[in-house]
């Protein structure tokens, strides 16, 4: 690899390593780095020198990361006792970035056995220091349950027997963070609002680019130091002065905010997930916790890990950054990279006979009057703020429905509104494959009887550019069936006005890029019909690829 290259893989590392304590190139794992945090932490270690391990239960789901080559990939679940052992042989310093927020009910249960899997594995590789980021919590008997988890897993990596770093922090600040992106909503969204009295309590918050920076400085303490640290940004805040903060930053007028006794965190959790796009399985957790005041206690992190020469991130310049990152749609991770609870993680099986055949498809072909190019764009670009081109009512139904079920929705978005990488989330999708210029296979998260895909693909038959849609699915039992045949009379509308949309708009790129007068479809139907609710197993020839 050039140095150019290593430039470029570690273009997103803004922690100055130059200001940390010096010493040789470690070796570190990390686990959760296809989560929000463990994404980010990762080029932050590469650019500071370090031998980087990532640990992946699905190590397919880190291709697209820009820092993927420069990286060593292991395949292990940290709750698999012999393989997270496996992992961590020869490592120095191991991250534990694992947590199950969101997950559903017994995600204590969750939490606390993966930590003791975890904890053991590493004292018998002989790991030299386990590095932790936890929550920001008062001294008292009755935390939320999101917080008395992180309380605990913290005492369990520290009861180790591995000299154990755990930093714990409020809310985070930055492009993507979940806490993040549901202040951001609530703010954008509600010039006027009633809210719980837990907008009256103290924050701490801090950038998460001072969280990267003290994850990365923890690496080198010194093996006698073994204990938790409080680290919290230059201000403590109401949650309303941070809204109010956040609407000047973001050229708003002052939002008129009014606390109520009345809501409870459950009540508020489904709230928040009505009105931004974190889903409320998720939101309760966040919520629940700002029912503490959450101050750090001590500064004691700056011996080991000094402050910037500029100080701390103040709330006003980590907005900035983080709106920053947004408008120029440079969003690395967010909080959507994690997995969502109960969604399906197999890939697209290609064995027609997968399952006893049963797998169910519409299918749909268009001759479309651009260059493949045209086609591409369109496709890698679906979703998000510009939808799915059909019939955008049915969608909003769909994502509703799915939100109410606890799934993710549609307000999930995109974290880059022009380009896709593999494990991506697209609203209730996350992309599966990318071939670019050739195929975008999207498996569904939202909340099903089964498993389901979505596959558009860029063919050139004959020198033509075609547009080949494939909807896929899998059902689960007699529910499973009776949803695809309950679905199957508006494909028509949905998917075929999709497959019409998509075109339309490929041709009015083409148009607009080649300055010439938009193109008008005749009829405007697809120049090949469809095959939907028919066995895939049962077609001559078994699936088109």
């Amino acid at each position: 690899m050039s140095a150019d290259d290593g430039a470029a893989r570690t273009q997103h590392a803004t922690v100055d390593a130059g200001t940390l304590r010096p010493g040789p190139p470690l070796t570190v794992a990390v686990t959760g780095v296809t989560g929000y945090v463990g994404g980010r932490l990762v080029p932050e270690l590469l650019a500071a020198g370090h031998r980087v391990r990532a640990i992946a239960r699905n190590p397919a789901r880190l291709r697209g990361r820009d820092w993927y080559d420069d990286v060593d990939v292991v395949q292990a679940d940290a709750a698999d006792p012999a393989a997270i052992r496996g992992a961590l042989e020869g490592v120095d310093v191991a991250y534990y970035l694992i947590h199950s927020l969101g997950s559903g009910r017994r995600f204590e249960a969750r939490d606390r056995r993966t930590a003791l899997t975890f904890a053991q594995a590493a004292r018998e590789a002989g790991v030299g220091r386990i590095v932790y980021l936890g929550g920001l919590h008062p001294d008292t008997d009755a935390l939320s349950p999101h917080l008395e988890s992180r309380k605990e897993v913290g005492e369990i990596l520290l009861a180790s027997g591995v000299p154990t770093t755990v930093l714990r922090a409020a809310v985070i600040l930055g492009s993507g963070s979940a806490s993040f992106e549901m202040m951001r909503y609530l703010t954008e969204r509600l010039p006027a609002m009633t809210t719980p009295r837990w907008v009256e309590n103290r924050i701490q918050p801090i950038a998460i680019r001072d969280v990267l920076r003290y994850l990365v400085g923890s690496a080198r303490m010194p093996a006698d130091v073994s204990r938790a640290f409080d680290i919290g940004g230059p201000e403590i805040l109401t949650y309303r002065q941070m809204m109010q903060r956040y609407a000047r930053a973001a050229g708003l007028p002052p939002r008129l905010i009014v606390a109520v006794p009345v809501l409870s965190p459950r009540l508020s959790s489904l709230w928040v997930g009505l009105v931004t796009p974190v889903p409320s399985g998720l939101a309760r957790p966040l919520v629940e916790s700002l029912v503490h005041e959450v101050v750090c206690k001590e500064h004691d992190i700056a011996r080991y890990v000094p402050d910037p020469p500029d100080g701390l991130l103040s709330f006003d310049r980590a907005v900035g950054l983080a709106l920053a990152r947004i408008q120029q749609a440079d969003v690395v991770t967010r909080w959507s990279s994690a997995s969502v609870a109960g969604a399906p993680s197999d890939p697209l099986p290609t064995d027609p006979d997968w399952a006893g055949g049963s797998l169910y498809v519409d299918e749909r072909t268009t001759a479309v009057r651009a260059d493949p190019e045209d086609l591409w764009a369109v496709l890698e670009s679906v979703g998000g703020e510009r939808g799915w081109y059909s019939w955008a009512l049915a969608w909003q139904v769909r994502g509703l429905l799915d939100r109410l079920s606890g799934g993710p929705g549609l307000r999930r978005g995109r974290r880059d509104p022009l380009r896709l990488a593999v494990d991506d989330a697209v609203d209730f999708w996350r992309v599966e494959e990318v071939e670019p210029g050739r195929l975008l296979r999207l498996r569904a998260e939202m909340r099903l009887p089964g498993l389901a895909w979505l596959e558009l693909r860029v063919e050139q038959p004959d020198g033509r550019t075609v547009f080949s849609q494939r909807a896929i699915f899998h059902p689960h039992g007699l529910a499973g069936q009776l949803y695809w045949w309950s679905v199957t009379p508006f494909h028509g509308v949905v998917f075929g006005g999709m497959q019409r949309g998509i075109a339309r708009e490929a041709e009015r790129r083409a148009a607009r890029r080649r300055g010439v007068p938009e193109v008008v479809r005749p009829g405007g139907e697809p120049e090949a019909g469809r095959l939907g609710g028919v066995p895939e197993a049962g077609r001559p020839g078994g699936p088109a690829d």
